[in-house]
């Protein structure tokens, strides 16, 4: 490997050097100012000759290990004084961006995320796969930082102790706007009871910038044996880990939930039908199961290319009735119904088939994922389409 004699570091511009000294042995120290006048000293082991890479800045290890601060590249963050003070009050550590932090009392947890290059679809926005799963990441980290995490995939201690695992039963999420490409992107989350034998979760994602709320999200969990895969009640030591972080608030109102039932689709009502869909390893979770969240890609097989390149779905429900393993094989089925508005749900000429035609204000759809084999159902789905509004 070639010797590198000439290696630059690139500050933020708060933090350019004004000038350098160097030792007498092979290392040397970059002193420099930073904005308000503070002087500090970055260290970097740098031995001519050695095949050791760059470990710390500062005294703190980077290459992705740890830094002070996560650099987002906003107005929020831009506000940086000296000393490690910000305009928007005291500075949060890196922990509360990387794992999220507690507020209102450790009632709610937040996190924040970077729409990433590979969370981004054709039209450079995140997709409804890209949400979902930052929603679950929120989650189980929510669970990991409450102290109540035990061995399994979100479980408590109390439900590792007794092979129990948290599975949803319904979810429904509400998009006003996709984030894009290198947005920050904020998430609460926080839990409440659901019937004797449930629990509640819910989540609001806001744009980090402007702290507009863009996505709404609220689920109903049970519990499962992890070895028998049968439902159980929610055993009391269990209450008493989830009971001190439970928060009478619901993200969407109860009047702006969809609550309907889904209409079960056949080969007679489905407009559309995907056959031969086949789950990989990779879809598999810790809890031995297909992940919830590949439903959804699963589901969307079946949507033609025209509804998902000229609309956004906005609004997504779902039903999940069964598990699905690797060794199944699965069948998308969509039927689409055209609406010119919500007052004509029930308006027989708005009931007709989707005939490869844009340009209709919403679409409703009627998803479901069934087995190949016998038809058993996996997952219902209702989706509402907005038509994209392009520049």
């Amino acid at each position: 490997m070639a010797l590198m004699q000439h290696a630059a570091l690139h500050f933020p511009k708060e933090y350019l050097c004004r000038n350098a000294d160097r030792n007498r042995n092979d290392d040397f120290t970059r002193t420099f100012v930073c904005a308000g006048g503070t002087r500090r000293r970055a260290g970097v082991k740098m031995k001519a000759g050695s095949k050791t890479n760059v470990d710390t800045v500062n005294g703190k290890k980077v290459n992705g290990v740890h830094v002070d601060r996560v650099p987002f590249s906003d107005k929020r963050s831009a506000g940086l004084l000296k000393d490690g003070e910000s305009v928007y009050g005291s500075v949060e550590p890196n922990h509360e961006y990387l794992m999220g932090r507690f507020v209102e009392d450790r009632f709610v947890y937040r996190q924040s995320f970077v729409v990433r290059s590979y969370e981004i679809g054709p039209d450079k926005t995140a997709t409804m796969e890209t949400l979902m799963n930052l929603l679950q990441e929120t989650a189980l980290n929510h669970v990991a930082s409450a102290g109540v995490a035990g061995n399994g995939f979100g479980a408590t201690r109390e439900m590792s102790i007794r092979k129990l695992i948290w599975v949803v039963t319904r979810i429904h999420v509400q998009v006003d706007k996709y984030s894009s490409w290198g947005d920050v992107v904020e998430i609460d989350t926080w839990v409440d009871a659901a019937g004797k034998n449930g629990m509640r979760r819910d989540w609001i994602i806001r744009d980090y910038n402007t702290q507009k709320i863009i996505t709404r999200a609220t689920s109903t969990w049970v519990i499962m044996n992890r070895e028998t895969r049968r439902l159980s009640k929610i055993p009391d030591e269990v209450k008493n880990e989830v009971q001190p972080f439970y928060l009478n608030r619901a993200a969407i109102a109860t009047e702006n939930t969809d609550s309907e039932k889904i209409e079960k689709l056949t080969d007679e009502t489905a407009e559309i039908i995907r056959t031969g869909l086949a789950p990989r390893w990779s879809d598999m979770d810790a809890n031995q199961h297909v992940n919830n969240v590949k439903y959804i890609g699963w589901l969307l097989e079946s949507v033609p290319i025209n509804v998902l390149e000229d609309y956004n779905m906005t609004r997504l429900t779902l039903e999940y009735r069964r598990e699905c393993r690797q060794s199944n094989v699965l069948e998308s089925l969509t039927r689409i119904k055209a609406k010119t508005g919500e007052e004509d749900d029930d308006d027989d000429d708005n009931d007709k088939q989707f005939t490869e035609k844009s340009g209709t204000e919403n679409l409703e759809c009627t998803h479901l994922l069934r087995m190949e084999a016998d038809e058993a159902e996996i997952v219902r789905a209702r989706s509402v389409w907005l038509i994209k509004q392009h520049a």
